[in-house]
């Protein structure tokens, strides 16, 4: 199958999650969401009334963010925000799971709060993606991780919030693919800048990317599908990223 700029689009959740964005700016995200029919926008929790209704009708998915960036809150205010979205219209959710809980070894606390967050997310036909903020894990922890995220029946396994000390990594998506088994999707995010890179992630394995760099990616994904260079990634590329 020849590879497409709607199927670049459809690997894309748009983010706008920057502190200082104003409702104009999360209008300006949902239109060029719109424009290229991207996977999704992954936007605050405190905006997923106004997004929800600006994609009304579109089949681009509301995502918002749990527990983010650190991951901290306790159980049962991760639940309450995760209702609280889904209520205003939300259908993906990426939660932050509890890093220092990972890294203590409390592998029931961790997996339990998945448990309970895919369980509600299931409940309501919404998704739920596991943030594992890589940048803090050595690679046993960020394999536990994953086994933990699969164990609790998350749909996705994604590296980074893009607010840490580092962002995703080919190596790291690697690893995180080998840890999963095929039903489990993988996501990338955090430095995600560019075409070459979406298609490297694509490579291992990732059906999303968290980017702000849309209208950049997909620029450069409809001149190479104009010249029939839009090709699939032959050779992986380092990178180091963050937001």
């Amino acid at each position: 199958m020849s590879l497409t700029p709607a199927m670049i689009a459809k690997m894309l959740d748009h983010s706008t999650l920057q502190p200082f964005l104003t409702d104009a700016d999360i209008r300006k995200g949902c239109e060029i969401a719109l424009k290229y029919n991207t996977a999704s926008v992954c936007a605050r929790p405190c905006d997923m009334k106004l997004v929800a209704e600006l994609l009304k009708g579109s089949d681009v998915h509301v995502c918002t963010v749990i527990g983010f960036p650190h991951g901290t809150n306790k159980t049962e205010i991760k639940l309450a925000e995760a209702q609280s979205a889904l209520d205003d219209g939300c259908n993906e959710l990426d939660m932050v799971l509890n890093i220092g809980k990972l890294i203590a070894g409390e592998d029931d606390y961790v997996r339990d709060e998945i448990k309970a967050l895919a369980e509600l997310c299931h409940q309501n036909n919404a998704k739920l993606k596991v943030i594992l903020e890589n940048c803090y894990l050595n690679d046993e922890q960020k394999r536990r991780a994953c086994q933990l995220s699969v164990e609790a029946h998350a749909d996705w396994v994604k590296t980074s919030t893009g607010y840490g000390t580092g962002g995703c990594t080919l190596a790291d998506l690697q690893l995180m693919h080998d840890s999963v088994p095929a039903t489990m999707q993988l996501k990338g995010s955090g430095g995600i800048r560019d075409l070459d890179t979406v298609l490297a992630a694509r490579a291992i394995g990732a059906t999303r990317c968290g980017v702000s760099a849309t209208e950049k990616i997909m620029a450069e994904a409809e001149t190479r599908f104009a010249a029939g260079t839009l090709k699939e990634a032959e050779r992986l590329k380092e990178m180091e990223g963050g937001y």
